[in-house]
């Protein structure tokens, strides 16, 4: 199992910290010394995440902040907090997400959810918060992606599914555009000249709720698409492994610049975190930029605004 480097002195936001692969990420930062931000829509349930994080590691530094990233004022009021604070960040885990709804469904500001909450949702934050983050000595943005990726392709003629929705489709639609959110803001940070790391990971067949949450919204029972009946007879694992990946790119030494982490073992689904190569769509560097312009005018939110 990956250990995570001393993060003593660190101040670490992780997003959908109260369950899965967030929480176990905040759970080993903290262990590991780290004061970490629990960032969650329900503080609630962040409590209660925390509280089981305390009875592991008692001398933990945890907070509880909410953050709707399906609410772009959530998000502004989230990193306006953090910018009034004015606490250096060292590490944003961009975890959270939702997945395969099975009918169209919107966010507060009129996105489809899986676009919303998935893509533009981390990426107003992380821009928002990319001051805090220049302030500290080595930082890093970790953002989750998903082997979804692979199958993605980004409709830029129809970003919000408007004209068809296929819930998986958006789904990998989403998890493409988190990774070229990573390269993206490796190139910026490289061509600004930031010493910003910026890395993605893929927690491959990791058993969490996203599987079985997804399908339940907007409904009273669950849907049942083909693909959750195949992914049974895969191989899978628990969080401890599955947030390694996760865990390599935000704080592994050997972490690089837009380097993109997932499971060695079968199919790319379970094992230790080993290097994998971004999908075709993703290395397509005027698509990366065309995103993030696209981004910047969906959320209104650009780093021209925040940084100059």
């Amino acid at each position: 199992m990956y250990e995570v480097p001393d993060q003593s002195g660190k101040l670490a936001v992780v997003t959908g910290s109260n369950s899965g692969t967030g929480k176990e990420v905040a759970r080993r930062l903290a262990g590991a010394g780290a004061r970490v931000v629990l960032a969650v829509r329900t503080p609630g349930k962040g409590e209660a995440a925390r509280a089981e994080i305390l009875a592991e590691h008692p001398h933990a530094r945890l907070e509880v902040r909410r953050l709707d990233l399906a609410d772009l004022a959530s998000v502004r009021e989230f990193a306006d907090g953090l910018l009034a604070d004015g606490t250096p960040l060292d590490l944003l885990v961009n975890n959270a997400g939702v997945m395969n709804p099975p009918a169209r469904l919107t966010t507060v500001d009129g996105f489809e959810l899986q676009f919303g909450s998935n893509f533009l949702g981390p990426f107003a934050l992380t821009v928002r918060l990319v001051p805090l983050l220049l302030a500290a000595a080595e930082p890093r943005v970790a953002t989750m992606a998903s082997g979804a990726a692979r199958f993605g392709r980004i409709w830029f003629d129809d970003l919000q599914s408007e004209r068809r929705y296929r819930s998986y489709v958006a789904y990998a639609q989403s998890k493409l555009a988190d990774l070229m959110l990573t390269l993206r803001l490796a190139d910026i940070a490289a061509e600004r000249g930031w010493n910003l790391l910026s890395t993605g990971g893929d927690p491959g067949y990791t058993r969490t709720n996203l599987l079985t949450t997804g399908p339940t919204l907007g409904r009273d029972k669950p849907s049942r698409p083909m693909y959750t009946r195949l992914i049974k007879i895969l191989p899978s694992q628990g969080v401890e492994q599955g947030a390694e990946p996760l865990l390599y790119a935000a704080t592994s030494p050997d972490a690089v610049q837009g380097g993109y982490y997932g499971p060695s073992g079968r199919f790319g689904l379970v094992g230790p975190a080993t290097t994998f190569r971004p999908t075709s769509r993703a290395r397509d560097a005027a698509a990366r930029e065309r995103l993030w312009a696209e981004a910047e005018r969906l959320t209104g939110v650009s780093l021209a605004a925040t940084v100059g």
